[in-house]
This record gives C-alpha cells, sequence and structure tokens, in this order.
C-alpha cells in the first residue's frame, strides 16, 4: 500500500484535522470474540501503512485493553502526525465482584467494572486514566461516551471540563458519540462542543440525523464523525441475507429486502453494498470522517480497497427516485470527496 495522507479534514474551529478514513478500535479491545495481540498490531500497521492517520478507541473498550493496545502500537510513531480520540463517562475501578469475563460484550477479564462518571473530577480522571494507559502526553479529541441517561450532568459539568482543557490547549477539540441524533443535535446547539461521533444514523437504511443534528452542525458551522455505517453488519456484504444484524438485533425480513434492493441499484451502477455504505455518509457536507472498526490487518485492506472505490454520482439519484433513501439526501456534489484521500 502507499502511503497517503493527503486529503484531512479539519474540525471546524480548531486546528485538529482527520484523515477521511478512521480506524475504530474497539475490536482491539477483544470486541465480541479474542483479537491476538499480534493481530491487533498488525492492523494497527496496516492503517498506519496505508495513510490512516486517525485512531479512535474508550476506556470502556475491553475494560482499557484497546487503549493499551492502541497505545502501544503508535507508541513509535511522531506524535504529530496521527491523530488519538478517546472517551470519558465510564470510568474503570475496582470490580468487588469478579465472575471471571466481562458482561458488556468484550472477551477480557473483569477485575475491573465500569462506573458511569461525568462529573468534573470523573473527567479530569478519566482522561488522566487514559494518557496513563496509552502513554501519551495529550489526547487529540474527547467525546463524552452515550450520555444518554445523563444529560443534565454531562452538558453541565463534563462539556465545560473539556472546554476548560481545549482552551487550555490540553485537548484539540471536544464533543460528544452516541447511538442517536436528537441528543447530539442538543449537544451542539447548547454546549461547546465542536464535533460529534454519529452512530448509525446517517447510513443507507436510516438518515434520522437529517432531522436534527445534521442540520445543527451545517447551521453552526460544527463537524461530524460517522461510525456504525453498516449498522452492525446488514449493509457489510454484497447481498445481505436473512438473519445478519441490524442495530445489534436480529435485522427484520422487510428491512433485509430493503437493503437487498438498495444492493441491487448498487450492482447495477457497478458497485456494491458495503462500498455504498462507506461512502454514503460523505455525502452530507457536514461529516468529515468515517471510521471502521478493524481487527486484522487484512480487515484493513479491505476497508481502504472499499473507500477508496469511486462511486457512481448516479447511484444516490437513482436510490432518491426508487425510495430506497430519502429525498433530503444532499447531492453527490455536495459532501462528496475523492474516493483516493485516506
Amino acid at each position: 500500500m502507499r502511503h497517503r495522507t493527503a486529503g484531512r479534514r479539519q474540525i471546524r474551529n480548531t486546528a485538529v484535522e482527520l484523515t477521511g478514513l478512521g480506524f475504530g478500535a474497539s475490536v482491539l479491545g477483544n470486541l465480541y470474540r479474542v483479537t491476538p495481540a499480534e493481530d491487533a498490531s498488525a492492523a494497527v500497521e496496516a492503517a498506519w501503512e496505508a495513510g490512516i492517520r486517525y485512531f479512535d478507541t474508550a476506556p470502556h473498550y475491553g475494560l482499557g485493553l484497546s487503549e493499551l493496545r492502541l497505545g502501544t502500537a503508535l507508541r513509535q510513531r511522531p506524535r504529530t502526525e496521527y491523530v488519538v480520540s478517546s472517551k470519558v463517562g465510564r470510568l474503570l475501578v475496582p470490580n468487588e465482584h469478579p465472575r471471571g469475563v466481562d458482561s458488556e460484550g468484550f472477551v477480557v477479564r473483569d477485575d475491573l467494572r465500569r462506573q458511569w462518571d461525568f462529573s468534573r473530577e470523573g473527567v479530569l480522571r478519566s482522561i488522566e486514566a487514559t494518557l496513563d494507559r496509552m502513554g501519551l502526553d495529550r489526547l487529540d479529541v474527547v467525546y463524552l461516551h452515550d450520555p444518554d441517561d445523563h444529560w443534565e450532568q454531562a452538558a453541565d459539568e463534563a462539556m465545560p471540563a473539556l472546554a476548560d482543557l481545549r482552551d487550555q490547549g490540553v485537548i484539540g477539540a471536544i464533543g460528544a458519540g452516541m447511538n442517536q441524533s436528537s441528543m447530539l443535535a442538543r449537544f451542539l446547539r447548547e454546549t461547546d462542543a465542536d464535533v460529534v461521533m454519529l452512530a448509525g444514523r446517517y447510513t443507507l437504511l436510516d438518515q434520522s440525523a437529517l432531522d436534527d443534528v445534521l442540520p445543527a452542525a451545517e447551521e453552526l458551522g460544527k463537524s461530524v464523525v460517522a461510525v456504525g455505517v453498516f449498522n452492525s453488519g446488514l449493509l457489510s456484504r454484497d447481498r445481505p441475507n436473512e438473519g445478519m444484524k441490524y442495530d445489534y438485533q436480529d435485522a427484520p425480513p422487510l428491512l433485509v429486502a430493503r437493503a437487498r434492493a438498495i444492493a441491487d441499484v448498487c450492482a447495477a451502477h457497478g458497485t456494491n453494498l458495503p462500498r455504498a455504505a462507506i461512502a454514503f455518509p460523505h455525502t452530507h457536507p457536514t461529516i468529515i470522517n468515517v471510521t471502521l472498526g478493524m481487527r486484522t490487518s487484512e480487515q484493513v485492506r479491505q476497508n481502504v480497497e472499499l473507500h477508496q472505490q469511486h462511486i457512481p454520482d448516479g447511484l444516490w439519484d437513482d436510490l432518491r427516485t426508487q425510495g430506497l433513501i430519502r429525498p433530503d439526501v444532499p447531492g453527490a456534489g455536495a459532501g462528496a470527496r475523492s474516493s483516493t484521500c485516506l
């Protein structure tokens, strides 16, 4: 793979720039199954060689394992050449009643447990612990992690604490990451957030973010990072099958049928469903990055190739015409970037 670092896009009103494709490190924390240490290291190496320079992690991912592994893999890289984001809101504390294995989807020992905390002190403790695990002296981006049930403390304590750190130059950009879009819009409108991480709400199967967070970002001149673009797997194959997942649950038959109809239109335009799923968020001008989970070097290679594929402009028009995506999805020229730019 050739080195490519062109095509970075700035988080508006900050000095932080992201490559168009990001490396999601949740799987380095043994999400759903064990990721061998050598695979984790090789995946980060392959991402670097491909020109990816944005890496996202969180304490939640494997009770700190993802941060440990990512920090180790990046330790010998020039610090000014890459961007790291992590998250706050779940402190890792000793588990008084371990059962042997984590109960939240990660195959790791549960000697630690997660404790919700969006207080100022909790934010500072979380960031200090992340820096220690990763061996870093600073984080480029910090998100509030899933503050769905904690709006008041997250908005009144956590976000001001992050804003203070940003204003002191300790953090480059701040925001929130969630699986819903309406509260992310509130963070953009009512707090000092620069950027939000939007999971699964602007995809080929769900464009609900057009109702709230994307207009807010456009109006306020703020930025969006898109994750969960495969909606837990239903959009990840050329031809979706029964039994595939949609938003962590078994996909209902009507949704599988719709995904297949989209796949048929993709095929008619000489492309496929996963390529279109990765490209689709870039149709909106506020979305500056798509971040994908990557467990192995082979997954990195596949995702990079998918991301670089040209998507015919007429695909989105046909999907609109056939009622398979919303009519208010912006035209191809609104946010699209060259497919060769990582």
